[in-house]
């Protein structure tokens, strides 16, 4: 009954197969082994991009920031919306990793709208004493589980490019956006004026690895160099290509990703069912519910494992508001157990 977050969740085996199969003998350091060969040609087919600069990370902050600093410049800001992962779960990194880069925030909502991130824009100072405008950073899944339709990203991509800027997309829920979309990673990504996407695997079955793809390779060389400079180039490469390369074989990525967003529209149910309040509906694989006090120390003293956003004692009939996330493993059972203790 683990629900503190995706990321707390076990390796896929066929992950854990791969990296075995990957410590036989030896290969090449700094990402020169030839499974990172096979992560660049499969991640351009899933991409649907030939010429797209890829490469890997261990961690979700690493790809964010190091993708980043490689579109902004130190005088620039960074739109993003209010609960961007970028804003509040990164430690100030995007700013020290751009030497400066200043996050600017858009709208009060978990999603930004296209006309607050045209008036933000818009109204950012010129002159040589402002930060100057920079790229735009979505976070999809958004941080309160919602889903950015292809229509709002090209929606917002477009004011991006009305003000010669570009966008980056912050995937660590990428797959289980695009299986909620129903739509392709090219759909989701270039297609809808995207230029560079951070492409998580940590919070979907991985043991540490993202992928940093830019679909312009002009910018390779420097990511490259940010990348080494920046403490994130592995020597022993091989083991965060052996998980890409697990990952995106018969598409266990996508695989995943359903399990964990089934599971999470099963509890949704659950939670509803006994009178749970949906804090903003869930379109992936997390949600924000309130439920009475009583109930949440119901569920945690069976062993029940989420984030809760409030005292556990009190007033038991008190609505406190907590954060549950599915992820590929937490199955029938862990589910069954589950709203057997919430249901009494």
């Amino acid at each position: 009954m683990f629900f503190a977050s995706d990321n707390g969740g076990p390796v896929h085996p066929q992950v854990m197969q791969a990296l075995a199969e990957a410590n036989a003998g030896y290969a090449m350091p700094y990402g020169k082994d030839a499974l990172m060969d096979e992560v660049r040609s499969r991640l351009r087919d899933v991409f649907e991009a030939p010429e797209a600069a890829v490469y890997l990370v261990a961690t979700g902050t690493g790809a964010n920031v190091l993708a980043l600093a490689t579109l902004a410049q130190p005088f620039q800001r960074i739109y993003c919306a209010p609960t961007a992962h970028i804003e509040h779960d990164e430690c100030n990194a995007p700013e020290f990793y751009t030497g400066g880069g200043k996050l600017h925030l858009v709208g009060d909502s978990h999603k930004m709208t296209p006309d607050a991130l045209r008036a933000a824009m818009a109204g950012t100072p010129t002159d040589v004493h402002a930060a100057q405008r920079g790229p735009v950073s979505i976070t999809q899944v958004t941080e309160m589980g919602g889903v950015y339709c292809l229509d709002h990203l090209r929606a917002l991509t477009g004011v991006a490019q009305e003000f010669g800027q570009t966008v980056h997309l912050d995937g660590a829920r990428f797959a289980n956006a695009m299986v909620s979309l129903g739509c392709t990673a090219a759909e989701m990504t270039w297609k809808s004026g995207v230029d560079a996407v951070s492409f998580g695997g940590t919070k979907n079955g991985l043991m540490g690895v993202e992928a940093v793809i830019f679909f312009d390779p002009a910018v390779a060389w420097e990511f490259e160099l940010r990348r080494k400079r920046g403490a994130h180039l592995f020597s022993k490469h091989r083991y965060l290509s052996a998980q890409m390369a697990g990952y995106l074989r018969d598409d266990l990525w996508v695989t995943m990703a359903r399990q964990a967003n089934a599971s999470c529209a099963r509890l949704v149910d659950g939670l509803r069912a006994a009178g749970g309040e949906i804090v903003a509906e869930p379109e992936a694989n997390l949600v924000f519910a309130r439920l009475p006090r009583h109930l949440h120390q119901r569920l945690r003293g069976a062993g029940a494992v989420y984030y809760l956003n409030g005292p556990e004692e009190g007033d038991p009939d008190e609505m406190v508001q907590a954060r549950f996330v599915c992820d590929w493993s937490i199955g029938e059972n862990g589910l069954d157990d589950f709203l057997t203790f919430l249901n009494g």
